[in-house]
């Protein structure tokens, strides 16, 4: 069972940049599909950003497309979420995801596991 931990959450002004890792227990990374969700009090859950597994295709929300960054490194089994361009309504806590794959057949796969989330907040 992989386990994941998120880190980099922090208060950053509109308009700035952060970055988001992933840290995960994973023994062989390439495995997975990791993916990035957001939540703010009373919305919903949002996908963000995913990347498969082999090869390593990228997928972005339609609210983050040419601001946000997904990449990996499998050899220290991390995975990284470039923020730039951060808006007010990209406050909420981030969490990354292990998946089977990016998307099935039938939309969004199946989250196997789940980070604690890190809370990202962007405000002046």
């Amino acid at each position: 069972q992989v386990q994941l931990v998120e880190s980099g959450g922090d208060l950053v002004q509109p308009g700035g940049s952060l970055r988001l890792s992933c840290a995960t227990t994973a023994f062989t990374l390439d495995y997975y599909a990791i993916g990035w969700f957001r939540q703010a009090p009373g919305k919903e859950r949002e996908g963000v950003s995913c990347i498969s597994g082999s090869p390593a295709t990228t997928y972005y929300g339609e609210s983050v497309k040419g601001r946000f960054t997904i990449s990996r490194n499998n050899a220290k089994k991390m995975v990284y979420l470039q923020m730039n361009d951060l808006k007010p309504e990209g406050t909420a806590v981030y969490y990354c995801t292990a998946q089977a794959a990016c998307f099935t057949g039938s939309g969004t796969a199946t989250v196997a596991a789940w980070g604690q989330g890190t809370q990202v907040t962007v405000s002046s």
